[in-house]
């Protein structure tokens, strides 16, 4: 392994002074430029790395923001963090990710690991134990260390700082206010999210648009969990309420009560129809295609970092701002025209 080479080594070696090495590598106006041509060159083929914890306590700044996501194989944290990188790299900001796994430790731990100096700001979606425990003191220790924290989809009310948020209850409304407008009135929710504070929003704006249409809240149309490993027995039973429509609430659910339909014979969307939450690729290739809620995640990720540069660059103490970005119902074969 090539060793690293070190400001002090690349000077000896072009027989120049150690400020000038610094400025030629930092692009300083006051060095000629086939001086700085001919350093940055000579200290790429000798390996040169900057020392991100010294430019920091020179700088106080890194250019580098750390990015916590709780579930790596879900693809909407995979396409607002391709938001993320999208401004970073426009606002030339370096991005250090980690995954907490839905874990309160790993996510503690990550905040611990990235807040020495190693970045300026954190952006991150709240770990499902996190929600589930109800325990947020970790966010509002790095906080007040001057470290600031912008939040994504889960988010957690207790702490001020900026948010990025999609309209769940809102969104939920208009899903069964459709579903009702193409004429299903036996409409069943399922969740295997329903220890996230996405997930409860998503159940308000359901029942919110039954009472609006008057139609009855039934408790056996409805399942609500946080254990995806029970799901299928579950919906079993939930099938056999004979309900007209489905509106799942997460990923999972939405393949599993669709696979659960086309078992059980239902012709879609003819005898049921089905809505799901988060637009992924599956979604327009299932048989028949999947009618979704859109949470445009590219869209999430570009604002949470335009938010966070926002507040780094600026010189200003701003306030805790939360922006709401809009869902799209997008209207697939799933649902009766």
């Amino acid at each position: 392994m090539k060793s690293k080479a070190t400001l002090k080594q690349i000077a000896k070696d072009l027989g120049v002074s150690v400020s000038t090495v610094s400025k030629a590598l930092n692009n300083s106006p006051e060095i000629s430029e086939p001086t700085k041509i001919k350093i940055q060159e000579f200290a790429k083929l000798k390996n040169y790395k900057p020392n991100i914890i010294g430019l920091n306590l020179k700088n106080r700044s890194t250019r580098t923001i750390g990015v916590i996501i709780p579930n790596i194989l879900n693809p909407f944290f995979a396409k607002v963090f391709s938001g993320i990188e999208k401004v970073a790299d426009e606002k030339g900001y370096n991005i250090i990710t980690c995954i907490s796994n839905e874990s309160i430790q790993k996510e503690i731990h990550a905040l611990d690991v990235l807040s020495n100096g190693t970045i300026d700001g954190f952006i991150l979606s709240v770990s499902e134990e996190a929600q589930k425990e109800e325990e947020y003191s970790h966010f509002a220790e790095i906080i007040a260390s001057g470290t600031p924290i912008v939040m994504f989809d889960r988010t957690a009310e207790e702490i001020a700082c900026d948010k990025v948020v999609v309209d769940d209850f809102e969104a939920s409304v208009n899903a069964i206010e459709y579903l009702i407008q193409t004429g299903c009135k036996r409409i069943a929710i399922a969740s295997v999210i329903d220890n996230l504070n996405v997930g409860k929003l998503r159940v308000k704006g359901y029942k919110a648009a039954l009472e609006k249409a008057s139609l009855p809240i039934d408790e056996k149309l409805m399942l609500l969990t946080d254990e995806e490993e029970s799901l299928d027995s579950r919906l079993e039973k939930l099938f056999a309420e004979k309900p007209d429509a489905f509106f799942a609430l997460d990923e999972p659910t939405s393949t599993s009560v669709m696979k659960m339909a086309l078992k059980k014979g239902y012709k879609i969307p003819e005898e049921l129809s089905v809505i799901g939450f988060a637009d992924g690729i599956w979604s327009r290739r299932l048989t028949p295609s999947l009618s979704t809620i859109s949470q445009h995640g590219p869209e999430i990720g570009e604002a949470a970092a335009k938010m966070l540069i926002n507040r780094l660059e600026s010189k200003e103490n701003l306030k805790p701002t939360t922006q709401i970005i809009r869902t799209e119902l997008r209207k697939r074969d799933s649902v009766k025209k």
